[in-house]
């Protein structure tokens, strides 16, 4: 299976990185294709790291300002014209989408990606992999929004909310 991977560019810390680098092993070991965003910064770099070295294999799309920033030795790497480009090749690459834990950039993603699912634009599985509580909040908006009628369908049919890289994956290949 083809799994994009939503995560951040920057250095965390090891309530980031452990988790990351387990669920990386699992798909690597799984036989997945981690389809992510090229970085070999950070976060980006540890999951690539860890899927690889499992034996999974590395689709990287980065963008044309990010290019030198981009993993060299992924199995393939597109460099995009614009973050709308790169944002419709990862989705286009994908059988399904997990995001992890990340700033700005990521939770863009992941709210284009929600509301393109929510449209009928696509209908992979969408995980959001709650790492050590840092999407409670988002969680929660998420579920009022669903309680209040802002959603035009279940929260449950648009995205599931996993607190482990076991649980991520296992509802994935379920």
């Amino acid at each position: 299976m083809n799994i994009c991977v939503f995560l951040s560019a920057a250095d965390l810390d090891d309530r980031y990185t452990r988790p990351a680098r387990e669920f990386a092993e699992l798909l690597g070991k799984g036989g997945h294709t981690l389809v992510w965003g090229g970085s070999e910064s950070g976060l980006m770099k540890v999951v690539a790291d860890g899927v690889q070295e499992a034996g999974g294999r590395l689709v990287g799309v980065s963008v044309d300002f990010l290019a030198a920033k981009a993993r060299a030795n992924a199995d393939e790497m597109v460099i995009a014209k614009d973050l709308a480009e790169r944002k419709a090749l990862l989705l286009d690459r994908a059988d399904a989408v997990v995001i992890m834990v990340g700033g700005t950039g990521t939770l863009d993603e992941a709210t284009e990606i929600l509301e393109l699912k929510k449209h009928g634009k696509h209908t992979k599985p969408v995980v959001l992999l709650n790492t050590a509580g840092f999407y409670d909040g988002l969680k929660e908006q998420f579920r009022r929004m669903d309680d209040e009628g802002f959603l035009p369908l279940p929260l449950t049919d648009l995205v599931f909310f996993a607190e482990d890289a076991v649980a991520a994956l296992a509802y994935l290949e379920a």
